[in-house]
């Protein structure tokens, strides 16, 4: 393993001119990609409109994400097209963040299952290995705990690895190194060490995944001693908090949402980096503070239009930050809502929304008119039929009767 790091420190020099041309041509056609073998998921807007529909069963994502933002963005929204910057889906915004920091810090180094000559299971890595070389761009064999460790131990030599779980619920094979050396070893070291490494893959609830790759790791990992955990929902945060996740001297968990790949947004020409502490304000608004993270803001978003209709005006908030949270914005919000609805896909027992819950409780809880509500994800394995799988997580039907309860 010890010469393999090497390999990967002596790599941080090398440029485009160290690929293989030979390779290029082996692995050009070599395998489809992963969305055209099970159905490419609807592209997306950032307003909710539907781009272009791709083959396979995008009806139910359609279903999923489209119409998913409040009344207030419809305007703006509609002149997206004349705004300067340029337009991107999530998965590329990931892979631009990503290769803007490899281009800036030759320490900067991806490793994964297909990372490298495929591109990733969801074509993140894309294009990477002919411009970086095959060490900088390392692909693994399908040995979670292996690779996991390896790229520990890169990023306590000086690297700055980005390693990619093909799904999230695979890097359960990898828990122990997360925990026990990932998380503890800055400490347990005396500050000898510091692990600066990105672990980011997909994962959540869509298109009929089966139990096993359906899974929201944010209640297991958010437990780990000295781990950030950030989740991104739009192609604007998306680049930001790579950006972010990859500079950070912190060991950080990146949560992809597996339905939201394919989410059209503009974002700006310029370099710009997000806070990886920092909730976002997604909409203002006065009766009811509404808490969410990844796919489940486009149901918030979806079920908005509706309160509004009805008169409510919630103030919606994607935390982003899972571990620590932002109790700054969230407080202030608190303290003028004084009524708090969270929306999570995560596992109810045990989730983020039960951690969110005991905090807010903890700090603001004199603000409080109301009980927390908090709309979780059933405690069931993800069933593999469609109609029982949108059964398991929250819908926007149910977002607007929590909020008419709430605020009665």
């Amino acid at each position: 393993m010890a010469a393999i790091i090497q390999g990967i420190g002596a790599a941080t020099a090398l440029t485009s001119a160290n690929s293989l041309d030979t390779k290029k041509s082996l692995f050009a056609n070599s395998r489809r990609s992963l969305s055209e073998r099970k159905g490419r998921l609807f592209v997306v807007r950032s307003d909710g409109r539907l781009s272009c529909g791709l083959n396979g069963r995008g009806g139910r994502a359609e279903q999923l994400i489209t119409n998913a933002v409040a009344a207030k963005e419809d305007a703006a929204a509609a002149s997206t097209s004349s705004k300067p910057g340029h337009e991107l889906l999530l998965f590329e915004a990931l892979r631009e963040g990503l290769e803007e920091e490899m281009d800036r810090d030759p320490t900067v180094c991806v490793m994964g299952e297909d990372v490298g000559h495929y591109g990733g299971s969801y074509k993140v890595t894309k294009g990477l290995a002919p411009k970086y070389g095959d060490l900088r761009v390392l692909d693994t064999p399908i040995a979670e705990n292996s690779f996991t460790g390896m790229g520990i131990g890169a990023a306590m030599t000086g690297l700055r690895p980005v390693i990619e779980g093909m799904n999230m619920g695979f890097l359960l094979l990898a828990f122990n190194q997360i925990s026990n050396n990932c998380g503890m070893l800055h400490y347990t070291s005396g500050g000898q060490f510091k692990i600066p490494v990105v672990i980011r893959g997909p994962g959540g609830v869509g298109r009929q995944l089966g139990a096993e790759h359906s899974q929201r790791l944010e209640s297991y990992f958010q437990s780990i001693p000295g781990i950030q955990m950030v989740a991104c929902s739009t192609p604007y945060n998306a680049k930001g908090l790579m950006k972010a996740a990859i500079r950070s001297d912190n060991p950080v968990i990146l949560f992809e949402h597996v339905l939201l790949y394919n989410l059209k947004e503009r974002i700006p020409d310029e370099e710009y980096v997000l806070n990886l502490e920092e909730a976002e304000m997604v909409r203002p608004g006065e009766h009811v503070t509404i808490l969410t993270y990844s796919r489940m803001r486009y149901h918030v978003m979806q079920a908005a239009k509706t309160l509004v209709n009805k008169g409510y005006d919630p103030e919606v908030i994607d935390i982003r930050s899972l571990k620590p949270f932002d109790l700054y914005t969230i407080g202030k919000s608190v303290k003028k809502t004084h009524r708090v609805l969270i929306v999570e896909e995560c596992m109810r027992t045990g989730g983020i929304g039960a951690s969110l819950t005991a905090a807010i409780t903890e700090n603001f809880h004199d603000y409080l008119d109301a009980p927390i509500v908090c709309l979780s994800s059933q405690d069931v394995p993800t069933p593999y039929a469609g109609t029982l799988e949108n059964w398991t997580v929250v819908q926007p039907p149910q977002i607007v009767t929590a909020v008419e309860q709430l605020c009665q």
